[in-house]
C-alpha cells in the first residue's frame, strides 16, 4: 500500500518551517549560553536513566518537542562553565555550513563527486601549510579526526622509510616509533593498527614538566638499534592531551634530521597556535615536520569532527594508499590533488572544508589569533589564582589551555587524597554547574580543565574553586 510519508519527509515546506524552528532555538541557546545565563552545563543523569529516556521518547514524546527536548539533556559546550574535552564552541556560522554539508551530501571520493568543497578543501589546507611556514610543494587533506590522521601519517611514514611498503610487504621486519610517555593513546594504536606489536612504540621518559626528555633520544635510538628494531619515526606533542605541555620541537626535528627519521607532530590540539602572535613559538620547529596533524574542532571552532593532515613534501600524501580501484582509481601523470580518496583512508566524508572556508571568508585567519591567545591567557590567569590558594596544587605551569590541578586538604581517616579528589570531580559533574574532568599524572589523581570558551572570566575561576570546597565539604 502506497503512502505519502516520502513526500511529507522531502517536503521543503516541512523543512523550512523546522529549520527556522531549529535556528530561533539554537539562537536563543547562544544568547542565554554564551556568558553564563543557563544554570548547568550538564544535566547529569545515570547512563541507565539516560537510556530509558529516549527509548520512552522514541515511543511516546511528542515530535514537536524533539529539538527542545535534545537541547535541554545535552551538555552545553558553549557555556563559561564548561572545561571539560577538548571540543571547540562551534562558530554558529558552522550550524549553517553543516547543515549544508549534510543536505547537499557530496561524497567528495573523486573530484566529480563534489567539485566545490574539493577546491575549498586544496583552498583551506593550503593556507593552513603557508600559516605553519610550509614550502610550495607542501600540500594538506582533511580527514575524519586526529587519530586517523595520526594514523595516516605514520603509514605515510613507514611507506617513505621502507620504500612501497604497502605493495611489497615488510618482510618481518621490527619497526617501532618513539613518542613521549605522554602522547595521546591513539599513536600507541596506530602502531597496533599497523602490526608494529608491542615493540612498536618506544615510549620516552619526560622531565618534571612532563615535556619528552630530548637528551635520552639517542640513547633510546641506540638501544632500539642494539635490539635489532628499527625506529623510522619520532612523534612530538603539541601539546600532550592530559598535561597541555609542549615538546621541544626544535630540537626533536634537528634529531630526526641528524638520524634521517620521520618527523610527524601531533598537534591535534594545539597546532592553531600558528596563528597566534603571542603564542606561535610554542610550534617552533613545526615548519620543518614531514606531517602535522592539526583538528579544527580543537582549537579553530570548528564543529567535530575535522582534521587537517599536513605534509612539507606534498608527494607524500600520494604515496599513502597507492593501490587500483578500476571504477574509481584511475593512474595519472599530473598531480590530482582532487582526486581526494587516493590521499585519504576515507572514500566518501563530510563536506568539512565548508566550514573552514566559511570562516576565513567571514572572520579571516584573525579570528583563530584571537581565540588561541585569549584561552591560553585564561589558563594562565587560572594558574596564578590557583598558586595563591594555600589548598590547592597544580600539576604543572600551564603551556596551553589545558590545566590540571587538585584539591590539597587533610583527608578523611583511609582515604587518600587520590580518592578525594576523584570524588569532588564526579561531586562537579553531577552538580552540572561546571563541567570538568580527570586525569592521573605519575600515579597522582588530578582535576583536569581544558579553558574552551572566550567568554570564560576570573569569576567562574574562583567560582569552580568555591564550588570544589562546597562539594568536598570544607
Amino acid at each position: 500500500m502506497e503512502t505519502d510519508i516520502l513526500k511529507q519527509a522531502y517536503s521543503p515546506n516541512s523543512f523550512r518551517k523546522q529549520a527556522h524552528e531549529l535556528v530561533d532555538l539554537l539562537a536563543d541557546y547562544l544568547d542565554t549560553t554564551l556568558e553564563g545565563g543557563t544554570d548547568k552545563v550538564i544535566q547529569w543523569k545515570r547512563p541507565e536513566d539516560e537510556l530509558g529516556y529516549w527509548k520512552d521518547f522514541l515511543k511516546n514524546g511528542d515530535q514537536n518537542h524533539l529539538f527542545q527536548n535534545i537541547m535541554e539533556r545535552i551538555i552545553h559546550i558553549h557555556h563559561p562553565g564548561y572545561m571539560g574535552h577538548q571540543i571547540s564552541p562551534s562558530l554558529p556560522i558552522t550550524g549553517l555550513s553543516g547543515m549544508m554539508s549534510a543536505l547537499m551530501n557530496n561524497g567528495m571520493g573523486i573530484y566529480e563527486m563534489g567539485a566545490a568543497p574539493t577546491v575549498m578543501e586544496r583552498i583551506v589546507t593550503d593556507s593552513l601549510c603557508q600559516a605553519v611556514g610550509y614550502p610550495k610543494k607542501a600540500r594538506g587533506l582533511l580527514t575524519s579526526g586526529g587519530s586517523l590522521a595520526n594514523l595516516t601519517a605514520l603509514i605515510s611514514a613507514r611507506q617513505y622509510y621502507l620504500n612501497n611498503v604497502i605493495t611489497t610487504g615488510r618482510e618481518n621486519r621490527r619497526l617501532a616509533v618513539m613518542v613521549s610517555d605522554q602522547a595521546h593513546y591513539c599513536i600507541q594504536r596506530a602502531t597496533k593498527i599497523m602490526g608494529l606489536g608491542e615493540d612498536g612504540i618506544i615510549s620516552i621518559p619526560t622531565d618534571d614538566n612532563y615535556q619528552i626528555r630530548t637528551d635520552l633520544l639517542e640513547e633510546y635510538l641506540h638501544n632500539a638499534t642494539e635490539e635489532g628494531i628499527e625506529v623510522f619515526a619520532l612523534v612530538g606533542c603539541a601539546p600532550s592531551t592530559a598535561t597541555g605541555v609542549y615538546d621541544d620541537l626544535d630540537s626533536m626535528r634537528k634529531f630526526t634530521l641528524e638520524k634521517g627519521l620521520w618527523f610527524h607532530v601531533d598537534a591535534a590540539h594545539g597546532g592553531a597556535a600558528i596563528y597566534s602572535s603571542k603564542y606561535k613559538d610554542l610550534m617552533k620547529g613545526a615548519a620543518f615536520a614531514d606531517s602535522i596533524t592539526i583538528d579544527g574542532h580543537k582549537m579553530m571552532m570548528m564543529p567535530g569532527i575535522t582534521t587537517a593532515l599536513l605534509y612539507q613534501n606534498g608527494q607524500h600524501s600520494h604515496n599513502t594508499f597507492k593501490q587500483k580501484a578500476e571504477y574509481l582509481l584511475e593512474e595519472s601523470d599530473e598531480e590530482d590533488w582532487y582526486n581526494l580518496a587516493k590521499r585519504t583512508f576515507e572514500c566518501t566524508k563530510h563536506m568539512m572544508s565548508l566550514h573552514w572556508y566559511a570562516v576565513l571568508k567571514l572572520y579571516g585567519p584573525s579570528v583563530f589569533d584571537e581565540f588561541v591567545t585569549r584561552l591560553y591567557d585564561l589558563a594562565a590567569e587560572f594558574s596564578l589564582i590557583l598558586s595563591e590558594q594555600a589548598d590547592f596544587e597544580l600539576a604543572t605551569t600551564p603551556m596551553s589551555n589545558i590545566l590540571c590541578f587538585r584539591y590539597m586538604v587533610d583527608t578523611n581517616e583511609g582515604e587518600s587524597l587520590n580518592e578525594l579528589n576523584k570524588k569532588i570531580r564526579q561531586s562537579i559533574l553531577e552538580d552540572g554547574t561546571f563541567y570538568v574532568v580527570q586525569t592521573k599524572l605519575r600515579g597522582v589523581q588530578y582535576i583536569r580543565t581544558t579553558i574552551m570558551n572566550p567568554f570564560t572570566t576570573a569569576w567562574h575561576f574562583r567560582e569552580l574553586l568555591s564550588k570544589i570546597r562546597e562539594v568536598a565539604g570544607r
